[in-house]
């Protein structure tokens, strides 16, 4: 028998802010809708991908499993209203996780798929069939010419992920950048998943770098805009600014002693990194519950993993013995 929801306990969070919604999927469990001109994006509601209509056939940017055969249904309903072809013929990777490109073996063997030297090298790794490794690779950068239309794509180093990579449409006033900022929401598990935190932490300020208007942030439900991604950069450093502090003040000592004496000194660290994680966490909370949707959620394991990262790669915290 299933436990009902209640006999679950299960905790009751803050109210969601309307701001992090958008609009609502259809029947069939999905929106796509114009960005610019015709680069299109279509969404779940936990999910984003996005794709170019050219002459050259349709770009596809991302496939992920959650939107799934969607994907094609929603080229189908932009293409019939257009006249516009929708065989995809290219799908471009942001990175090689499986719930951004674990439905790339949809479109065939044909498909000519374009992502980052690194996907590749995971992707091949990984040997998963649903998702083939990239054919094309580039570097550091790359300028796609499909149909008429310019394509940039960037790496700036390790951040979600070791390939995680920029896809900038100069034409279209847009960015693509997946798993760093969730529009409207906070970070989730282990500061959005990241494999490299001091490489997270600084690529908002590379998507600042590039001019745009619109973001497709690879997550939820909505678009972003520059605002969004200075949002979240105030949240980070207010993380940050909060970490140290935490660091400074709360005193190992009394956790040290309860759990030392019995010779526990996993039991000592973990009491007294978790207090220093939920020291930190707390003034945030409060600050931003009602301004990013779950921010009481997922900010004391955010907090956690950015203070970890903090003492780790930094130093901060650490002190050498006299």
């Amino acid at each position: 028998m299933n436990a009902t929801p209640a006999s679950l306990n299960l905790p009751d969070y803050a109210p969601i802010p309307a701001t992090a919604f958008g609009p609502a999927p259809n029947a069939q469990g999905y929106y796509v809708g114009r960005v610019e001109r015709n680069l299109y994006w279509v969404t779940d509601g936990v999910y984003q991908a996005a794709f170019l209509t050219t002459s050259d056939g349709v770009v596809l940017f991302d496939a992920p499993p959650s939107i799934g055969h969607n994907l094609q249904r929603a080229i189908d309903e932009i293409a019939r209203a257009n006249g516009a072809s929708n065989k995809v013929a290219y799908v471009v990777h942001t990175h090689h996780h499986a719930d951004h490109a674990g439905a790339s073996s949809l479109f065939g063997k044909d498909v000519v798929r374009i992502g980052h030297e690194e996907t590749r090298r995971l992707l091949l790794r990984d040997d998963d069939p649903a998702r083939p490794a990239p054919t094309e690779t580039f570097t550091d950068r790359r300028t796609l010419e499909i149909g008429g239309e310019r394509i940039e794509l960037a790496w700036h180093g390790p951040n979600h992920t070791p390939d995680n990579s920029i896809i900038h449409f100069p034409e279209h006033d847009t960015l693509m950048m997946a798993d760093i900022v969730n529009v409207g929401w906070v970070p989730v598990f282990v500061v959005n998943l990241s494999d490299d935190i001091p490489g997270y932490l600084s690529m908002p300020a590379a998507a600042l770098s590039y001019p745009w208007s619109t973001l497709i942030s690879g997550h939820l439900g909505r678009l972003g805009k520059r605002e969004d991604v200075a949002l979240h950069q105030q949240y980070m450093a207010d993380l940050e600014a909060s970490a140290k502090t935490a660091l400074a003040t709360v005193d190992p000592t009394p956790y040290f002693q309860k759990y030392g004496a019995v010779g526990n000194m996993w039991g000592a660290v973990k009491a007294y990194l978790n207090a220093v994680g939920d020291a930190t966490a707390a003034p945030v909370i409060e600050k931003y519950t009602g301004v990013l949707a779950a921010a009481d959620v997922f900010t004391p394991d955010v907090a956690f993993w950015l203070m970890e990262s903090i003492r780790l790669n930094r130093g901060i915290g650490l002190q050498v013995h006299p």
